[in-house]
């Protein structure tokens, strides 16, 4: 449902996206295809699950992630701008965190930040989620895609309605 609706609402910008996802393993690209005529709107993703992968694929800052390991806000901010350079896309999406079971670079499993890069606006969220592995990384992919309908259907000093029936809700994401 939220990727649909974020596919017609970026599609009523004109505006394309790109995915940056670690701990999301691909799921949130996978929402984007599942939904029909989403390559109109979907550039690509990036599946940087290695910490050094961020850095080289998404120009993710090496000492930032060396001083601060890959659970962070600042990373996640740097993989949204940095797929949206590697994609070439108006829109960047990205995810990183802990789904568990041990935690990673100093979080706990749950903690996870979600990143939106726009033209007008970047926003980074932290999410501190229950559950077990598989319900982390799920709840993880939801977040970023509410995330992103809210800054694309939502700019500062913009209020656009697109045209949902181009696509139809086919996932729950």
């Amino acid at each position: 449902m939220t990727a649909a609706r974020l596919l017609a609402a970026a599609a009523a910008r004109g505006w394309t996206l790109g995915v940056a996802e670690s701990l999301t393993g691909g799921l949130v690209t996978a929402a984007l295809v599942s939904v029909p005529g989403a390559s109109s709107v979907l550039r690509g993703g990036v599946v940087a699950y290695a910490t050094d992968l961020k850095a080289e694929m998404l120009g993710v800052d090496a000492e930032l992630l060396a001083e601060r390991g890959a659970v962070d806000e600042a990373v996640a901010a740097q993989m949204a701008a940095g797929v949206r350079k590697a994609t070439g896309a108006d829109v960047g999406l990205a995810t990183t965190g802990v789904a568990g079971p041990e935690p990673q670079d100093g979080q706990e499993p749950g903690v996870v930040f979600v990143a939106v890069s726009t033209p007008v606006a970047t926003e980074v969220h932290r999410l501190d989620l229950d559950g077990d592995r598989s319900r982390v990384i799920g709840d993880a992919a939801r977040g970023v895609l509410e995330l992103a309908l809210m800054l694309v259907s939502e700019s500062p000093g913009e209020n656009l309605e697109a045209d949902q029936s181009a696509f139809p809700e086919v996932t729950d994401m």
